[in-house]
């Protein structure tokens, strides 16, 4: 799921909040991670990816209340409308066209001619229109241990957490606060 891989490139580090795509290289090996397309990577490209990231996170908050968001959007959340618009305009810099291949009778899309940023950048905000606009937004969540600040799908009804570090996580502060 490329979009909650690229929800999910804040984190938590050691040393508070930590912002995978801060850099343009963070950015150049997150990408290579997903195995997307090679693109050249400069500080204009790194802050497009970065926009389309806050909407996503953005709408994700919108889309686990009443539960809260995560704790590293709660005081930067773009409205629900802006957010949408964003994306929606970002997938629409590069329109795809549907493209028949013959004789098998598939249909297929193909990207317009654009530049390769331009492809990246409508390529990630249409993974996450297909994302919020799927069967996957009804289970998604926002992991609520101490220090994490992902968003997950919950597997299952009793998952509470994104990974089991966060649930023991959690029970130990909560041990820690009732015997203080």
């Amino acid at each position: 799921m490329l979009a909650l891989e690229l929800a999910t490139t804040v984190r938590y580090g050691p040393n508070g909040v930590l912002d995978v795509l801060e850099t343009v290289d963070g950015l150049a090996d997150w990408l290579r991670e997903q195995d997307l397309p090679e693109v050249p990577v400069d500080e204009r490209v790194r802050e497009s990816v970065v926009a389309v990231r806050k909407a996503l996170r953005s709408l994700f908050a919108d889309a686990v209340r009443p539960g809260p968001p995560s704790k590293a959007d709660a005081n930067r959340l773009l409205d629900p409308d802006t957010a949408a618009r964003q994306l929606n305009e970002a997938a629409a810099a590069v329109p795809r066209v549907p493209v028949l291949d013959w004789p098998d009778g598939r249909m297929r899309y193909r990207p317009t001619e654009a530049a390769p940023a331009a492809l990246l950048t409508a390529e990630l905000a249409k993974a996450g229109i297909e994302f919020l606009s799927g069967p996957d937004r009804e289970r998604l969540r926002a992991c609520p241990a101490p220090r994490c600040v992902r968003y997950f799908v919950q597997d299952h009804p009793r998952q509470a957490w994104c990974k089991p570090s966060c649930g023991n996580r959690a029970r130990v502060s909560r041990h820690y606060h009732r015997h203080q």
